[in-house]
């Protein structure tokens, strides 16, 4: 399935179509999605204690994944899903990539913006107070 939790798609079939929303809920093994948003359902609640009340619910349903594409957030379009190969810390994942380049897993953005915060913070090498004094005091004899 190239859509996943809490990516934002839009409907190209069916009676809800143009329409947009979050990904709320995944079946991969039925292949089907629920947007929020779209696809509402009407269901009749009965009260069943004392504390309950009766009514009508409207909640989503769930779709099929064949009629949704996922939009990219750079040049938000609706997009078909291609799959590159990206290395990343020393190891190559298998990421979601829109026609603009863009990476679509979220995940995978966090885990790269982190790794270069860590390449730009490097450690600074630590020194001994006593060998930064003792190479320090002969550099200071030899400008006299």
């Amino acid at each position: 399935m190239n859509v996943k939790l809490n990516d934002n798609v839009l409907v190209i079939a069916g009676k809800d179509k143009g329409k947009t929303g979050r990904v709320v809920a995944t079946s991969p093994k039925s292949g089907r999605v629920t947007v929020q948003g779209v696809n509402l359902q009407k269901k009749h609640t009965k009260a069943r204690k004392a504390t309950d009340v009766a009514g009508i619910v409207e909640r989503e349903g769930a779709i099929d994944v064949s009629n949704v594409m996922v939009i990219c957030d750079k040049c938000g379009k609706a997009t078909r899903v291609k799959h590159a190969f990206v290395e990343a810390d020393g190891k190559t994942k298998k990421v979601r990539v829109c026609k603009c380049g863009n990476v679509l897993d979220k995940t995978y953005k966090k885990q790269a913006k982190a790794a270069d915060k860590k390449a730009e913070e490097a450690p600074k090498k630590r020194t001994r107070k006593r060998t930064a004094k003792a190479a320090e005091a002969p550099a200071e004899e030899n400008k006299d």
